[in-house]
């Protein structure tokens, strides 16, 4: 049995408020909101923020534009993905009663009409916040809250029928990439500087890498998926195929920025991210390809910060390329 306070419990408990696999069960309502949200997903989208500030070239360290950036990343993170996962939430309720039957709406522990509500606030609190930050740019055209309307568009129609994007394997998975790394990225940008064709299309090119990330969600709600004939990659093509297209898509595109990167000069920023690929693929080798199932949550514990110091190290060097900036 599990003694209360034990380092089991403790990372159960932590689980549940991060709304991870394998979390405790809890009544609070509070707990079942958060978890709702998923705040583990919010740390990409926040970072995604901070690239593209850091591509704009323009971001400076005073208090109103650190303010900006703060409320860019709410928006961005707690907001719009907490929407996104909620309502993931909302459509998929039938999947977790199978995967995992301890999350908040399958558990029963709060009410379909509570998470409609949540779903409302969390979507109109992240518009407001984005009109107010075109209104902050003097922006002419409300840039960040048309990504706002468009995130949320893709997030509605990658979990509700009857597109449910989710269903298509490779669509789904790239959508979801998309999301996670463009958005945030092009509204960091377009918060402190302009977007150009030439960053849009890298960032699409990095959400490709996000795709492979995205098959690793995957791996976990296999059986559901099966249950409810949802053709995700790992049950299209197999676990151990899924895997090893999983890993060719981050390499394959991270290589393909590090050529990017030599073309447009910026040869050190090249072998920066050069040097952050190598443990990646170590960190495939070792978890992803051998047992994905078992160990896909070490798998990105270990190998996700340095794909997204990677993109860190693209968004900088972009930030000072004045070929790029010209394009």
């Amino acid at each position: 049995m599990m003694n209360k306070g034990s380092p089991l419990e403790t990372g159960s408990n932590a689980r549940q408020l991060l709304g991870m696999k394998g979390a405790s069960e809890t009544k609070n309502i509070w707990k079942l909101r958060i978890q709702l949200m998923k705040p583990v997903t919010w740390i990409p989208l926040i970072w995604g923020v901070i690239c593209g500030a850091a591509a704009s070239g323009q971001f400076n360290w005073s208090f109103q534009s650190v303010l900006a950036s703060i409320a860019c990343m709410i928006m961005s993170g707690p907001l719009l993905a907490g929407y996104t996962q909620t309502i993931n939430d909302y459509y998929d309720r039938e999947i977790d009663a199978i995967n995992e039957p301890y999350r908040p709406i399958p558990s029963q522990y709060v009410s379909l009409t509570q998470v409609r509500q949540q779903i409302w606030v969390l979507l109109l609190g992240g518009l407001i916040i984005a009109y107010g930050l075109d209104v902050y740019a003097n922006h002419s055209t409300p840039v960040l809250f048309i990504l706002a309307l468009i995130g949320s568009f893709i997030s509605f129609i990658y979990s509700a029928p009857p597109l449910k994007l989710k269903q298509n394997g490779w669509l789904g998975n790239y959508a979801l990439g998309a999301s996670y790394i463009a958005l945030p990225w092009w509204a960091g940008q377009a918060l402190f500087g302009q977007l150009t064709l030439a960053t849009s299309l890298l960032t699409l090119g990095y959400s490709l890498a996000g795709l492979g990330i995205a098959v690793v969600n995957d791996f976990k709600s296999v059986e559901g998926d099966k249950v409810l004939d949802l053709k995700s990659l790992p049950v299209v093509l197999g676990i151990e195929s899924a895997s090893w297209i999983s890993a060719g898509m981050i390499n394959l595109f991270q290589l393909g920025i590090v050529i990017v990167l030599i073309l447009i000069d910026q040869h050190f920023a090249a072998v920066l991210l050069l040097l952050l690929i190598i443990p990646q693929v170590v960190f495939q080798d070792i978890w992803l390809l051998r047992q994905p199932m078992l160990f896909d949550v070490q798998y990105q514990g270990s190998a996700q910060p340095f794909l997204v110091l990677g993109m860190l190290v693209t968004a900088l060097a972009i930030g000072h390329s004045p070929l790029v900036h010209s394009m």
